[in-house]
């Protein structure tokens, strides 16, 4: 079954296409994006979030840029460690890779879940 995506989801793939084969999954009302197996972006209500970890958040920060957040069911906000990219990578393409690679870089980082062997 096709994933449905939308025109600015299909034009962030095109962006990336210079870091190889991406992949996108609906999650939640949102999509999220993978280089191989790496989990490195989420889009939702087309802004492109990337993945940050404790080497790479600073670098979001000193832009300003604050985390993805999501209402839980209690109405309480929750926030993850993805964050958008500066104004100035959206309409630059090398910048726009840089912080792309920014958020596959983290997730190379982030440990691997596995699961256990079946049997």
């Amino acid at each position: 079954m096709a994933t449905r995506r939308n025109e600015y989801v299909d034009w962030l793939c095109e962006r990336l296409a210079p870091l190889g084969g991406i992949r996108v999954r609906r999650m939640f009302g949102a999509y999220g994006l993978y280089s191989g197996e790496l989990f490195f972006a989420i889009v939702s209500d087309d802004v492109f979030y990337v993945k940050a970890d404790a080497l790479s958040v600073a670098e979001f920060e000193r832009e300003g840029l604050a985390p993805f957040t999501y209402a839980m069911k209690d109405g309480s906000l929750q926030s993850l460690r993805y964050y958008p990219l500066p104004e100035s990578a959206i309409d630059d393409d090398l910048e726009f890779l840089r912080w792309a690679r920014k958020g596959i870089e983290a997730a190379l980082r982030s440990p691997r879940k596995t699961t256990p062997p079946k049997g």
